[in-house]
């Protein structure tokens, strides 16, 4: 046997029943057949391609919470994507699940993010003909646009991740490990920002999960965990806090009026260049008009925009909307 078939043999006989094994036929079928690598299984290739994409780079410059925040210390959406990866592979790890598996869906999940986070998605979501949802435009990433032949199992647990059930369980391991650790790590950013206390956050909630960023997400995690392989899920008083610390984070950080004041600028520039270039498709990059070609002028404009960072974003608009002094 060679590298791969070692490994695979090993997983076979190490992962817990309910696992994807990574010779499993069903779940690591590609849309286009390639030759076995010798030293890799399917899902590892998977994790190394999104790795190596550019999409995957340009994450570093994308919002997670906070819009141009001054600090080197604020979440991006790389940070966000690392950080739900090192959770996961955790919780795989623990209940002997594939964690390459884990790995790969977590580290490609938000590849379909737009500029400005979700207020981005919303208004491309209200202009495209077919509508944008962040989780399918990963997978359209990956495979149209990317061309990166993933594994089914990898597509499906990124397009699973914001609100399905996955067909495996390490999908369904990466949906909690992303609510784990945006809604823990955006504590910490809006306490780093002025916009909370730790004493603000419900008692009810972190005399269960805990009162620093450190125990909850060692509460949830443990919950996960010892919750086991029928349902993926955390307990069910551990959910309840979960769900109310969610909403909390949602009523005093992600829609308050400042917050909504403050996504109106972003909302606004999206859109004016989603007019913009649905008027001068010519001036998109050439990869995009051959897009335009087999999609539609709606669904290249749509892929061009959201694949901007947020600072190239503000550039294009700058450059085509803000007039420039005389020379």
């Amino acid at each position: 046997m060679n590298l791969r078939e070692q490994y695979e043999n090993y997983e076979k006989n190490f992962l817990c029943t309910v696992g994807t094994s990574a010779t499993d036929p069903e779940y690591t079928r590609r849309k286009e057949q390639e030759e076995k690598c010798q030293f890799r299984t399917d899902f590892q290739r998977d994790r190394d391609r999104i790795l190596h994409s550019k999409a995957f780079r340009r994450l570093k410059h994308k919002t997670q919470v906070f819009l141009s925040p001054e600090g080197d210390h604020y979440r991006t959406r790389l940070t966000h994507t690392l950080e739900v990866s090192q959770i996961a592979r955790t919780i795989a790890r623990c209940m002997r699940l594939n964690e390459d598996l884990t790995e790969a869906i977590a580290l490609g999940h938000d590849l379909g993010h737009t500029p400005f986070g979700h207020c981005g998605e919303a208004v491309l979501n209200e202009l495209s003909p077919e509508g944008f949802r962040h989780y399918l435009h990963s997978v359209r990433i990956a495979e149209v646009i990317e061309g990166l032949n993933l594994t089914y199992a990898v597509k499906n647990g990124i397009e699973c991740h914001t609100n399905r059930i996955a067909d495996t369980p390490e999908g369904n391991i990466v949906r909690l490990a992303d609510t784990i650790a945006y809604i823990n790590h955006d504590i910490e950013d809006a306490v780093r920002a002025d916009i909370l206390t730790e004493n603000d956050l419900p008692a009810e909630c972190t005399e269960i999960l805990g009162n620093s960023k450190s125990e909850r997400i060692t509460t949830l995690v443990q919950s996960v965990i010892e919750n086991g392989y029928e349902s993926i899920d955390f307990q069910p008083e551990i959910r309840k806090a979960h769900d109310e610390l969610k909403k909390f984070m949602y009523d005093n950080v992600y829609l308050t009026d400042k917050a909504r004041q403050r996504n109106k600028k972003a909302e606004n520039l999206i859109r004016n260049l989603y007019f913009y270039f649905a008027e001068n498709v010519n001036e998109m990059p050439v990869e995009y008009l051959h897009i335009m070609e087999k999609s539609g002028k709606e669904r290249a404009v749509c892929d061009y925009i959201a694949g901007m960072t947020d600072q190239y974003a503000v550039t294009v608009y700058s450059e085509i909307f803000i007039p420039k002094s005389w020379k």
